[in-house]
């Protein structure tokens, strides 16, 4: 096996995780010692279980009557409330990565968050952003089509590749990717480094019908299992509406149930089309990576049992 790194990416309710999982169960049964490292830019907050779709039992596998407890990393990291970042990721990851690997043993990174897991495989060269108050006051009353205008402009200025629609949907992160972008275009990145990787990646293929059917099951699962409490859990505790609706998606839309902004039917439906939007995004982004970037990902058919998947992957590894 050529790979330092095995990476598993795939839109939301895929199933990559309990891929991951059941793969890393089968290298630690077979003699290789597997651990998986999340590649979610919400899954590091305490306490956001339900709404990030953690899913930590799928890190429970069964094999042969023998249940394997998969360790993770780079999962309930930080608190609520704080704007974690892809520098912190990189930083992040990296003392896991080199902490597991230290230890003989195989990483798998897995996760959605194509700005997060591309970071890390494709070695952006990134550094600590300051806040710019001068430019987030002169953004402040901006629309969102008008910040992700000056967001596609500030990539072209910068070639950059980062921060598309995918990561960034709500007004206060698409002002950060500005900040983010008009840092760097001022600032030359020769002193940034972050290290190559040799990974072999397998992207989780689904049909969009499948994939919009698994979302809105998943949706009123979540919902069932409590989501709404623990999000009114979280803002009991302390945290601010406006920061829980920083993080987007369910926090966003539940958070403005929460305090009376939307109904709950509205607040529903609103959230099923958002996530939807999100998973299509998410294929763009993978297939950005393909197509525009040049990296290469092995697509296996989402729909085979799991077993047939991990056989699928076993079989890259030893060829790749």
């Amino acid at each position: 096996m050529n790979s330092e790194l095995i990476t598993i990416i795939g839109p939301t309710a895929s199933g990559k995780t309990a891929l991951a999982a059941h793969l890393a169960a089968r290298l630690i049964t077979s003699g290789q010692p597997s651990e998986i490292l999340s590649g979610d830019s919400r899954q590091v907050y305490r306490g956001m279980d339900i709404g990030t779709g953690k899913d930590l039992v799928d890190y429970s596998v069964k094999i042969d009557g023998e249940t394997i407890n998969v360790p993770y990393h780079l999962i309930d990291i930080c608190e609520p409330g704080e704007k974690y970042n892809i520098f912190r990721y990189q930083q992040d990851f990296l003392h896991a990565y080199d902490d597991v690997k230290a230890r003989g043993v195989l990483p798998i990174l897995c996760g959605g968050s194509g700005l997060y897991v591309e970071s890390v495989i494709g070695g952006y060269n990134l550094s600590p952003v300051p806040q710019n108050a001068e430019l987030r006051e002169a953004l402040s009353g901006k629309s969102m089509e008008e910040l992700t205008e000056m967001l596609v402009q500030l990539k072209k200025q910068n070639g950059a590749v980062m921060h598309n629609t995918t990561d960034v949907d709500t007004t206060q992160r698409a002002i950060r990717a500005i900040e983010i972008e008009t840092y760097n275009l001022e600032h030359h990145s020769e002193n940034r480094w972050f290290p190559p990787i040799n990974t072999l990646i397998v992207g989780v293929d689904i049909s969009r019908e499948l994939r919009r059917e698994r979302i809105s099951s998943r949706l009123k699962a979540r919902v069932d299992e409590g989501m709404v409490d623990e999000i009114r859990r979280i803002i009991d505790s302390g945290v601010k509406p406006e920061d829980l609706i920083y993080y987007g998606l369910e926090y966003k839309y539940v958070t403005e149930y929460v305090i009376g902004q939307l109904s709950y039917d509205e607040m529903l439906r609103q959230l099923e089309i958002a996530i939807h939007q999100f998973a299509k995004r998410q294929m763009t982004w993978f297939r950005g990576m393909e197509r525009r970037r040049g990296i290469q990902i092995h697509w296996i058919d989402g729909t085979k049992t799991m077993d047939e998947k991990v056989d699928e992957i076993v079989r890259l590894i030893q060829t790749c």
